[in-house]
């Protein structure tokens, strides 16, 4: 065993050694074509040789280059080596079960290179050893002989089997030593080598009746190997005449299609014998047991039919050996040749090699996609195979060489259009009928950033109400991107903006990841009204890509800006100017004229004028939209002179704002007749809606000290029914009883002391009655008259000299300023007197004034204009110094009414502001 493997490597290392030289040769005349030759029964992992030298590749490229063996055989005999090159035997390689008898013996397999794609076809020549013995089919071989059996006559002795071929296959027999017999060899067609045994001399059976002999069967290798097979004949009596066939050999041709148990051919053989030695039977006579599975033979008749299904792929001839042979035992042989003619009856067979997935969408076109092997059993037309796509698809294929088909691209791809192809290649061959077959590829393809993000909108507009509070979300924008994944990832930015001025981060930002817009500040539709800023977006690519839109925001006004006044100004103090009309004013008159704006917008900034108070609302009216001031009617006598107008400007928003501006109108033809008024503006600046509520405050005390008094009145008269000696109004019971002069307590009102007074006329018709001593009465001459007939003389000369001149510029506190409502304001301008008694005396000189004018028999006398003070205060002390609430004053249960007998008093107005009111805090004593 030792030396058959040291004489194996020897013939190895031979050939290997000739072969590269010869392959050079040749594989420069062909090109993409690499031959080898190896002798079979390699040891696996045996070197074949480095492809990468034949190839001219250098080692260092061949990671690169992905090289790789591919084969469309079911065992892959041979593997490469992707980092050197070299090819190694991967499996047991036998030449006869590979190839069988043929004798030349190649597998054929395939290189594979990648960037850029190659594909080369290797060929390995598989050489035969002397592996296999010859071998019989029969190892004891039975012959019967007749001793008549002239010599000459043969015997067939069949052949030996060696599956080798060339000098390793069989070569000669060899029959053991004897005189009777001699070998004589035949070839056949298909190179077979058949003996027979030839009869030298005749034989006697009495002498002889057995033979016994050994064949042996040589082959031509190195060393030889042979087979025996052992020979026993048996003499037995004359059958002088063997079987004849018609003919020695018989040739049919079958369809590989042929019906089981259909006829193939009859045999036939004749024997001139008689009797039994002329009975002819037929077998077959040292066939392969392929064969004898196919056919099968009928031995009486010699009919050969087809036994099992037939397969020109898998055997495309038959040779059959049939003997015929008698009853004396003579038997003759013919041979039997049966060609199987092909039907198309396979498929084409498709197997992908290789393949590129995903394919990315940019590939250009003629990219290889995959590699496709297609081959069909059948031969001739049957086998010949063409490819081709069944749809319209960016795609051809093309034939390579050995039946390899190429996938490639035939124009250009887009995935946002078509993310997949379903590639479906159909393999025809030429048969009648022809047969195909179909294969699916589903190729995907892979994102490449070819397409920018796209907004939704060309551009947008956003409307924002002012005032918005920073931080909230304004406007949205939305971009998509076709692309996928990163390429598809869209971030959002502001590029620029219309505002030069401060900042475009200081007004508006913008969230990178969903393109929502944010204010940063709250807008003033006043600062601005319109922003523009260019919105980016762009994707995750590489490189990337991006595209802009344009955002105009448009600020919403809100009614946020109150009226301004331009005209009337105020002055520097913040009072309002004074406006000075003439009395000559005719209804119509243009007075003044209201100059306003408002700095919103639209209806936000629809002024409308209306007059909110005036000193005389029916002299004055006001255009409500033109904001002038003018007269409604012309100017009487009895109008106040001065007079306070507030007006009231609004807008027209929701809700409206206002703003207001007083006038100070003064009746005068020219500046000196005003100027008096003008220099009063501090006192008249009282608001007239609260001169006339205390001025109805007034007349409501006075009202009720009235009907107290009436009250009084009728209970001192039931009072006198009982006791009318006194004539007292009052009982003891009012009195302190530490004083009889004075009132236990008094009222911090408007008078600061309770009076209980009785207004019967008998005071007046018995002057010389004395008076209880609380009762308090006045005569005509306004003298006041205290206590048990005390004279008020003696208590001026008793306070003549305490009393200081008065202040001319006092003025009533506003609760004891009489008049209509709303007519007074709440300021205290001027000072009450600073007296005690004065103060005291001064209201019960007005309280018995307005008794005399419940009674209709005064007029307030003590001189026109001085209501009957200067009996005390002296000639001096006139009205001028005293308001006149004598004006429009009604007394609850007289008929009179308090006037002006002077009508008009220095031209000052009744409306003028009152003095500041001083309070006691303490109960003073009378």
């Amino acid at each position: 065993m030792e030396i058959r493997r040291r004489e194996l490597d020897r013939a190895v290392t031979r050939q290997v050694l000739l072969f590269p030289f010869l392959l050079s040769l040749f594989c420069r005349a062909v090109s993409e074509q690499i031959r080898y030759s190896i002798p079979e029964e390699m040891a696996k992992g045996s070197l074949v040789g480095n492809l990468a030298k034949d190839l001219g590749l250098s080692v260092r490229e061949l990671p690169n280059r992905k090289l790789r063996v591919v084969s469309a055989a079911k065992k892959q005999y041979f593997s490469v080596n992707g980092e050197n090159g070299n090819v190694y035997v991967n499996d047991r390689i036998d030449r006869e079960e590979i190839c069988g008898t043929s004798q030349l013996c190649v597998i054929n397999f395939e290189a594979v290179l990648e960037n850029p794609f190659n594909v080369f076809h290797i060929n390995v020549a598989i050489q035969d050893i002397n592996d296999n013995a010859p071998r019989f089919v029969k190892d004891n071989i039975k012959l019967e002989m007749s001793e008549s059996t002239l010599p000459g006559a043969r015997f067939l002795l069949g052949n030996a089997e060696d599956p080798d071929v060339g000098m390793n296959s069989l070569q000669s027999y060899q029959l053991s030593p004897n005189q009777d017999f001699i070998l004589e060899v035949k070839e056949s067609r298909d190179g077979n080598k058949y003996v027979d045994l030839v009869l030298q001399k005749p034989l006697d059976r009495e002498s002889q009746r057995s033979l016994h002999l050994i064949l042996t069967a040589v082959d031509g290798g190195e060393p030889h190997r042979s087979g025996t097979a052992q020979i026993w004949i048996n003499v037995t009596d004359a059958n002088d005449n063997p079987p004849v066939f018609t003919q020695e050999l018989y040739k049919v041709s079958l369809r590989e299609d042929a019906p089981t148990g259909s006829l193939v051919l009859q045999v036939k053989a004749t024997d001139k014998d008689e009797g039994s030695n002329a009975q002819i039977s037929y077998v077959f006579s040292n066939i392969l047991e392929k064969a004898r599975q196919k056919f099968s033979l009928d031995p009486e008749t010699g009919k050969i039919t087809v036994k099992e299904p037939l397969d020109f792929e898998e055997t495309r001839d038959y040779t059959l050996l049939v003997e015929a042979k008698d009853g004396g035992g003579l038997v003759t042989h013919c041979k039997v040749e049966i060609e199987v003619l092909d039907e198309n009856d396979n498929a084409p067979e498709m197997t992908l090699t290789s393949i590129s997935n995903p394919v990315p969408e940019d590939s250009l076109p003629g990219t290889v996609i995959a590699l496709i092997n297609v081959k069909d059993q059948d031969s001739e037309d049957n086998g010949k195979v063409s490819c081709h796509l069944q749809e319209d698809l960016p795609f051809k294929i093309i034939s390579s060489s050995n039946n390899y088909y190429k996938l490639v691209t035939d124009s250009t791809l887009d995935r946002e259009r078509t993310p997949e192809y379903n590639i479906t290649i159909t393999a025809t061959d030429k048969g009648s009928p022809p047969f195909s077959t179909q294969k699916t590829i589903l190729l995907q393809l892979s994102d490449i950033n070819d397409n920018a993000p796209v907004f939704e909108k060309p551009s947008y507009t956003a409307y924002v109400p002012e005032n918005n509070p920073s931080g909230v979300s304004i406007f949205s924008v939305k971009a998509s991107d076709r692309d996928l994944d990163r390429n598809a990832r869209v971030t959002y930015s502001i590029l620029s903006s219309n505002l030069q001025e401060v900042p475009l981060s200081s007004y508006i930002s913008i969230n990178s990841q969903t393109g929502a817009i944010y204010a940063q500040r709250s807008f003033d539709y006043e600062q601005f009204r319109e922003l523009e800023v260019q919105v980016k977006a762009q994707d995750g690519g590489s490189p990337p890509l991006s595209s802009n839109v344009t955002v105009r925001v448009f600020i919403l006004d809100q009614n946020d800006n109150a009226p301004r006044i331009l005209y009337p100004s105020l002055g520097a103090d913040g009072s309002a100017l004074f406006e000075m009309v003439p009395h000559s004013a005719e209804a119509g008159y243009l007075v003044s004229k209201v100059v306003a704006v408002d700095a919103d917008s639209g209806h936000n900034a629809w002024l409308s004028y209306h007059l909110l108070q005036a000193t005389e609302p029916t002299l004055f009216s006001m255009g409500l939209h033109t904001g002038e001031i003018r007269t409604a009617r012309a100017f009487a006598d009895r109008d106040a002179v001065k007079h306070r107008l507030v007006t009231l400007v609004k807008d027209n928003g929701q809700p409206p704002l206002s703003a207001t501006v007083t006038f100070n109108l003064v009746f005068a033809e020219n500046f000196q007749e005003a100027l008096p008024e003008m220099s009063n503006q501090s006192g008249d600046s009282a608001s007239q809606s609260d001169l006339q509520f205390y001025l109805v405050l007034a007349l409501t005390l006075i009202s009720f000290l009235f009907l107290l008094t009436i009250t009084l009145v009728i209970v001192v008269k039931l009072r006198s029914s009982r006791k009318p000696k006194f004539l007292q109004c009052f009982g003891p019971d009012s009195y302190s009883e530490a004083s009889p002069r004075f009132p236990l307590s008094y009222d911090d009102g408007t008078l600061p002391y309770s009076y209980q007074l009785c207004l019967s006329s008998d005071c007046k018709k018995n002057p010389n009655v004395q008076i209880a001593e609380n009762i308090l009465c006045s005569d005509s001459s306004g003298m006041l008259f205290l206590g048990k007939g005390s004279n008020i003389s003696q208590a001026e000369k008793e306070t003549a000299g305490e009393q200081a001149q008065p202040n001319p510029d006092w003025r009533f506190s506003q609760a004891q300023r009489p008049g209509t409502s709303g007519s007074q304001n709440g300021e205290e301008g001027g000072a009450w007197p600073n007296n005690q008694f004065d103060t005291e005396m001064l209201q019960a000189m007005i309280l018995a004034s307005a008794n005399e004018a419940a009674d209709g028999n005064s007029t307030l006398g003590g001189g026109a204009g001085t209501m009957g003070l200067s009996t005390r205060y002296g000639p001096q002390f006139t009205l001028q110094h005293v308001p006149d609430y004598r004006q429009n004053v009604y007394i609850p249960g007289s008929t009179a009414t308090l006037s002006n007998s002077s009508g008009k008093r220095d031209g000052k107005s009744s409306g003028s502001s009152g003095g500041n009111k001083k309070k006691s805090g303490k109960k003073e004593k009378k």
